[in-house]
């Protein structure tokens, strides 16, 4: 049962990351799925969810417009495309759910 985060990096702010989480060993299908973000020195914070199905997507009011969530099923991944980047988006990013660990996150580095 694993969740491995991908795809982080260091970008100017306006830039774009796309995050991948690939995840094994359980039904990823059956799982709605989120991303989490924890920036330097604060808490956890809720970034995004997706359901099982792909029918309904949240967002936290800071990135509405700039992040989309998505997930391929067949291929047991999550994404999150992040366009429109900003300083205070420098975090890690994990991409947790319910009942399975979580993974070692990605590094998301905005800065010019």
């Amino acid at each position: 049962v694993q969740l491995v985060e991908s795809g982080g990096g260091l970008v100017q702010p306006g830039g774009s990351l796309r995050l991948s989480c690939a995840a094994s060993g359980f039904t990823f299908r059956t799982y709605g799925m989120s991303w989490v973000r924890q920036a330097p020195g604060k808490g956890p914070e809720w970034v995004s969810s997706i359901n099982k199905d792909s029918v309904t997507t949240l967002y936290v009011d800071s990135v509405k417009g700039r992040f989309t969530i998505s997930r391929d099923n067949a291929k047991n991944m999550l994404y999150l495309q992040m366009n429109s980047l900003k300083p205070e988006d420098t975090a890690e990013i994990y991409c947790p759910t319910d009942g399975v660990p979580w993974g070692q996150g990605t590094q998301v580095v905005v800065s010019s």
